[in-house]
């Protein structure tokens, strides 16, 4: 199914949707800045005269930052995602609302992919809508393999389409919030600790002074 991979940056979409994945408390280094930079970036990007960008906002910390000069491009604002243990269940209702509430040609989700305790990767994932990979199919773009499939039973192509471009977006959001959640965790360690660090340091210092 490689070619039903929908992760493309460079085909054509007029409705971009940036869906900025940050967390809901600080004290965690850059993370939620790094988030939102990119975010900015893209929204830059894939705005202009014939094109129309919005963002879909999960955690209070993009959210304060994207509010300041993106409030109407906000279309949902998403907080307390961590609040019970992340599931698949979960993240796929939470998929299914952003699919049923905006509309989109491409989901640009952006988010941190955990590397080590001290270093994450910002990343992001390209989702198409059905229509737009079924046109670039026809037209013979980069999704022109899509018609050596065979498709069996009842459902049209663009039914199957649908239903995959659903079950792709929940698994591609499932991994970006879990990701995220690691390298978050990973990053309020570190600053965690050198910020007791340096506290230790700070007191020593001090405690020599004092006596």
């Amino acid at each position: 199914m490689h070619c039903l991979h929908f992760a493309l940056s460079g085909i054509d979409a007029k409705k971009n949707v940036i869906v900025t994945i940050s967390s809901d408390k600080g004290l965690c280094g850059g993370i939620n800045s790094t988030s939102v930079k990119i975010s900015r970036a893209l929204h830059k990007l894939n705005s202009g005269p014939d094109k129309e960008g919005k963002y879909v906002v999960l955690g209070e910390k993009a959210k304060v930052q994207l509010v300041r000069d993106s409030k109407k491009d906000i279309e949902i604002s998403i907080s307390e995602l961590q609040k019970h243990p992340l599931n698949y269940t979960q993240v796929s209702v939470l998929a299914d609302d952003i699919l049923k509430n905006v509309e989109f040609d491409a989901l640009r989700i952006v988010f941190n992919k955990f590397q080590s305790v001290v270093s994450f990767l910002p990343s992001t994932i390209t989702v198409l809508s059905p229509e737009i990979v079924e046109r670039e199919a026809e037209a013979g773009g980069k999704l022109g393999e899509l018609d050596s499939y065979e498709i069996e039973g009842g459902e049209t192509k663009s039914e199957i389409l649908q239903n995959l471009s659903e079950f792709q977006f929940s698994c591609v959001m499932f991994n970006a919030v879990l990701e995220n959640a690691c390298s978050e965790q990973g990053a309020r360690m570190s600053a965690m600790d050198s910020s007791s660090r340096n506290a230790g340091e700070m007191l020593d210092r001090l405690t020599l002074t004092y006596n």
